[in-house]
């Protein structure tokens, strides 16, 4: 009887399906790229974690290159994301928008363990501007500029161009500290400098 209602119970419950062998494989890659390095990090490792073959891993990526721009593009989608939360959280405020952005980026560049930017760090491995995980980085610093520019000017910076670049500098710079750092260095005052400079250019109009 109780078996029964046990497995009436439990009829209408779906299980929940594995992940596919891509996603497999990507969140394998995506932490050992991310600890290690792209050019660190050899096929054979990414199949054994992801317990998949390697002509599944073809399959799926048609070289190593494409999931290394796969792993990318997923991380620059979470990127934009953290920025933008920063930007609706602050409706008509670019200032805070950018200074609640860098809290953010403050806080994670101060945790132990930290690397930095994955598509900064794939710009330093790959000098080839063509490579495919290169340009997934690359792109996403073309369009980070801009948008730095454009805040500065919603601002009111009598030099937009030179604001929103320092903000991307020091940006860089606490990628970059968090790494050489950890805990206690310099990156967990990025919003605070950021801040600093920007009430110094709105201050010399």
């Amino acid at each position: 009887m109780n078996d029964r209602k046990s497995e009436t119970a439990t009829a209408g419950v779906e299980t929940p399906a594995p992940p596919r062998a891509a996603d497999r494989i990507l969140e394998v890659a995506r932490d050992l790229f991310y600890r290690e390095g792209i050019r660190a990090v050899g096929v054979d490792e990414i199949v054994r974690q992801a317990g998949v073959t390697k002509p599944s891993l073809y399959r799926s990526f048609s070289s190593k290159d494409e999931l290394a721009a796969s792993y990318l593009k997923a991380y620059e989608a979470e990127f934009w994301a953290r920025f933008d939360e920063a930007v609706e959280a602050h409706p008509g405020d670019p200032r805070r928008q950018i200074v609640a952005f860098l809290s953010g980026v403050g806080k994670r560049a101060s945790v132990d363990g930290y690397r930095g930017c994955g598509m900064t760090n794939a710009a330093v491995e790959y000098p080839e501007r063509d490579h495919p995980a290169r340009l997934v980085g690359e792109n996403n610093k073309i369009e980070l500029r801009g948008r730095l520019r454009r805040m500065a000017a919603e601002m009111g910076a009598a030099d937009p161009a030179t604001l929103g670049d320092g903000l991307l500098l020091l940006i860089e710079g606490a990628y970059i500290s968090g790494q050489l750092f950890g805990s206690g260095g310099p990156a967990a005052a990025v919003a605070k400098n950021a801040d600093l400079l920007i009430e110094a250019s709105l201050s010399a109009k």
